[in-house]
């Protein structure tokens, strides 16, 4: 099902970069944006602009220790701290390192009803921090998450959520890739955030989540992966109308670390203020931002404010080490000056 968006009141810019640092930041070629609310329970637990995320949580392991990760972890978490609810659907192995990160998302206040038991072992990623702003993965194959089953309790959790976000790593293996397929018709808003993560950046596999998506989200590398397989121009201002007509998109959403944000919305373009900080690391970082876009795009929030607000989260959790540090409402409007 796709949800119609209303027309933000917002002035148009004249097309000039913003410049943020250590931040994952965007251009968004948008619909219509949507004041609606959407109230629900499940399982009992009362639900407002809920968000499900489906895909690999895991143990990202750093030179200072292991810590939980996943891109669908890290925007759970980082929704939660913003005052989404959000789901998980995932699995963990039959071993310490899976019981373990479930009492770690128990610690963070999110649910395991939905985080299946495989018989392959909990997911392992080691991270090479030694560039800062451009960390690099080695993915451990097979994990439990590329043997997520289809459930119906599942699909009735997206189907009463507001949101269902996906990546293309968790799609590299036939059984979870069938299982995310199947749950795509049933939700409401198919946010994809694409992860090209060699060797698992397949087009065979990508373009099909693409057809199904309605909010896309990839940083500039991936943009121009992405229009190569296409056969297009990647720069944003050609790309970014090329793939919402294409697609049929409401949004697409590009990344550009520390570059600066722009927002495209209705044929118009947004600049959003930089917000300059030192770095520690970029790991989350573009989670945090998609967390907080996705918080004020459900809540229809003004285009302007809520690139603002993304690039502000993106670039708090980006001063601190790991992927989910703890950041509130109130330390990202600080750091924004309000």
């Amino acid at each position: 099902m796709r949800r119609g968006f209303a027309k933000p009141n917002a002035a148009s810019t004249n097309g000039s970069t913003a410049y943020i640092a250590g931040a994952a930041v965007a251009v968004l070629w948008a619909g219509r944006i949507s004041t609606s609310r959407f109230f629900q329970c499940f399982d009992g637990s009362c639900m407002s602009q809920s968000v499900v995320c489906f895909g690999e949580i895991l143990w990202d392991v750093l030179p200072t220790g292991k810590q939980p990760g996943g891109a669908p972890l890290n925007v759970a978490v980082h929704l939660q701290q913003l005052g989404v609810p959000a789901w998980l659907i995932s699995s963990t192995g039959p071993d310490d390192l899976g019981q373990q990160l479930r009492c770690w998302m128990a610690s963070k206040g999110l649910a395991t009803t939905h985080v299946q038991r495989s018989h392959l072992p909990t997911g392992v990623v080691h991270a090479n921090v030694a560039d800062a702003h451009n960390v690099r993965y080695t993915i451990a194959e097979p994990a439990a998450w590329d043997a997520i089953g289809p459930s119906p309790a599942a699909e009735a959790l997206v189907a009463q959520a507001d949101a269902l976000v996906f990546g293309s790593l968790v799609a590299r293996r036939p059984t979870t890739r069938a299982t995310l397929h199947g749950l795509l018709p049933h939700a409401r808003l198919r946010v994809f955030d694409v992860n090209l993560r060699p060797p698992h950046n397949s087009p065979e596999v990508v373009l099909p989540l693409l057809a199904r998506t309605d909010l896309l989200k990839l940083n500039h590398h991936e943009l121009r992966e992405l229009m190569q397989w296409l056969g297009q121009a990647a720069e944003p201002a050609a790309a970014l109308p090329w793939l919402a007509r294409r697609y049929r998109l409401q949004a697409v959403c590009v990344t550009l670390g520390a570059a600066g944000a722009l927002l495209w919305a209705n044929g118009q373009l947004y600049q959003a203020a930089g917000v300059p900080v030192a770095v520690h690391d970029t790991i989350g970082s573009g989670d945090a931002f998609l967390a907080a876009l996705l918080r004020g795009w459900l809540a229809g929030q003004a285009p302007n404010e809520l690139l603002r607000f993304a690039c502000a989260a993106g670039a708090l959790v980006a001063t601190q080490p790991g992927a989910t540090p703890a950041i509130t409402l109130p330390a990202v409007q600080a750091l924004l000056g309000t």
